[in-house]
């Protein structure tokens, strides 16, 4: 069984960074709650679009390592490796951001993953021989479906619903804030019917790990 996980927001939690970022740039006012989606719907709300996408190439280069991982993520890789479940990270990340410093993307996702112990190939399994880093949405698409992902962990149902997205892969919509209570459009609604949507690495877990093996191997 292979397991496919996104990289940024599903593994990453920018949250508390992109307010810090934010913040100390006087971009948003204290009342801004700290979350990464609050930070950039109050800059869009002011016309800072440009500002936003710089803040990403920050947040995403240099700064990543004041990020953290989500919690349970790496248990739930370690569990994976015990269970002799294979992992594998796919990501769409250009390799330098769309405005601003030319940060290299990559290499400080490989920093992320490394300064978190998630390249403790002894413990996870995984080193960056695992990881796809795609420049396009087309390519982690090809790259799921090369690597012939079981089942596949992203934090965007739009993602999930893409038409080319492998029929034979099933699809867990990561989604820890709940902000996708009510799934999708119509016109995806079908290629989303086996979507199953968690809120927490530990459901994930209890889906591949737990004593029901809805979806062991």
């Amino acid at each position: 069984m292979l397991v496919g996980i996104d990289f940024d927001n599903t593994i990453v939690c920018y949250d508390r960074l992109f307010h810090r970022l934010a913040r100390e740039r006087e971009l948003v006012p204290d009342t801004v709650p700290a979350n990464k989606t609050a930070v950039r719907d109050y800059l869009r709300s002011i016309d800072r679009e440009t500002d936003w996408t710089e803040l990403q190439g920050i947040g995403y280069g240099p700064r990543i390592v004041d990020a953290e991982p989500f919690p349970g993520v790496r248990d739930f890789i370690v569990g994976c490796k015990n269970a002799g479940i294979r992992v594998a990270v796919v990501s769409h990340k250009t390799r330098k951001p769309y405005l601003g410093e030319p940060y290299d993307l990559h290499e400080a996702a490989h920093t992320f993953l490394a300064r978190h112990a998630f390249y403790r190939t002894s413990d996870t399994g995984l080193s960056p021989l695992s990881v796809w880093l795609e420049s396009t949405k087309e390519g982690k698409l090809e790259r799921i479906a090369a690597l012939g992902c079981d089942l596949f962990v992203d934090d965007l149902p739009e993602f999930l619903g893409e038409a080319a997205f492998p029929a034979a892969t099933r699809k867990i919509l990561f989604d820890p804030a709940n902000a996708y209570g009510a799934l999708a459009s119509a016109d995806s609604a079908s290629r989303l019917a086996s979507l199953m949507r968690v809120q927490s690495w530990s459901e994930i877990g209890a889906l591949v790990h737990g004593k029901e093996g809805r979806w062991a191997a």
